[in-house]
C-alpha cells in the first residue's frame, strides 16, 4: 500500500473514531493507532476514553540444559533464588512498561502478577503474567513485558551454566476490557 493509501486510511479511522463510530470496520481495520496521518510516530490520545476493567495475560518459555534446570530446581545456582528474583524483576518490568516502550502510556497502578513454573519436560520454566487495571487503556503489553524481563532475568541467572538457553513463544494469550471487548489466543 502506498504511504498515500496509509495516510487515507489513518484519516478515515480517526475520524470515524470521532463520529463515535466502531472503528474496526473493514475499510478502517488495518489503521495503525500509532501513527498520524502522515505516517508519523504519535502517541495514542486516550483522554476521551472511558476507564473500564482490563486485564491481560501473556506467556513465555525458557529452555535450559539439564544441569542448569537442576540448579535452578534444587537450588545451588551461585547467582542466588533464580524464581524470586526473575518473578520481582518481571514484577518491576511490567510496571515501567510505559518508560521502556517509546509509545506505551505510563500505567502506573497496573496490577502485575507473575507466576513461574519449572517444568522437567522442557527443561526450563512455563512463565505466566497477568496484567490488570481500571483505566483509559489496555495492559497487554505490561504482561507481554512482565514475561519477558522474568525470563530474561532467569537467562541471565543461569548463563554461568548454560549459554545456550532460549527464549520462546513469548505471547499475549488473552485480553479484556475497552472498546475492542475481549481477545483470546485460538488454537493455531
Amino acid at each position: 500500500m502506498s504511504d498515500s493509501g496509509i495516510a487515507d486510511m489513518h484519516r478515515a479511522a480517526r475520524a470515524a473514531r470521532r463520529a463515535g463510530k466502531d472503528a474496526d470496520t473493514s475499510d478502517t481495520r488495518e489503521a495503525l493507532t500509532h501513527l498520524d496521518p502522515d505516517g508519523k510516530a504519535t502517541m495514542v490520545d486516550v483522554t476521551e476514553k472511558a476507564h473500564t476493567a482490563r486485564h491481560a495475560v501473556a506467556h513465555g518459555v525458557l529452555r535450559c540444559s539439564r544441569r542448569a534446570f537442576r540448579l535452578l530446581s534444587e537450588g545451588g545456582n551461585p547467582k542466588g533464588d533464580v524464581e524470586s528474583v526473575a518473578r520481582l524483576a518481571g514484577i518491576m518490568a511490567g510496571k515501567r512498561t510505559g518508560e521502556l516502550i517509546p509509545l506505551c502510556h505510563v500505567l502506573p497502578a497496573a496490577s502485575i502478577a507473575v507466576d513461574i513454573e519449572p517444568d522437567p519436560t522442557l527443561p526450563g520454566l512455563r512463565v505466566t503474567a497477568t496484567a490488570s487495571i481500571k483505566g483509559r487503556t489496555g495492559v497487554e503489553m505490561e504482561a507481554l513485558t512482565a514475561v519477558s524481563v522474568t525470563l530474561l532475568t532467569a537467562y541471565d541467572m543461569l548463563k554461568s551454566v548454560d549459554r545456550g538457553m532460549t527464549i520462546e513463544s513469548v505471547e499475549l494469550l488473552r485480553k479484556s476490557g475497552g472498546r475492542s471487548g475481549s481477545w483470546q489466543r485460538g488454537p493455531e
